[in-house]
């Protein structure tokens, strides 16, 4: 499971970077400085968990079940709050700004989870 995060990890960066990138010069001056604001918080929270995911790949083993817990929430959370972001800025379908909270909450719980695990001895 650890490569599998790397792997997660390491690809959703990538993707951070290239949305970064594609809002700075290709969106720019196609949208409002608050759609702006708005996408550019989706790649930050990606970046953000990107990295979270390489964390949870170098402690997986030694963090047991509920690291990779964690590594499946950020996943998911990934997906909801950067993912319905973008394709709110990208879309305009409004309801989509409805997901964001549960990817917030995925993070959330998934920073938790990661605590936890750090605070509490595997199999108990």
């Amino acid at each position: 499971m650890p490569r599998l995060f790397l792997l997660l990890g390491a690809l959703s960066a990538a993707i951070s970077v290239a949305a970064g990138a594609f809002g700075a010069h290709a969106l720019r001056a196609r949208l409002e400085p608050s759609q702006l604001v708005t996408f550019e918080t989706a790649a930050r929270y990606q970046m953000y968990h990107a990295l979270a995911l390489l964390l949870v790949a170098a402690l997986a083993e030694r963090a047991g079940p509920r690291a990779e817990t964690a590594g499946w929430l950020f996943v998911a959370g990934t997906l909801f709050f950067s993912g319905s972001l973008y394709a709110l800025v990208l879309t305009g379908t409004r309801w989509l700004g409805a997901i964001t909270p549960i990817g917030g909450v995925c993070f959330i719980a998934g920073w938790v989870l990661l605590a936890w695990s750090a605070m509490r001895p595997v199999g108990r």
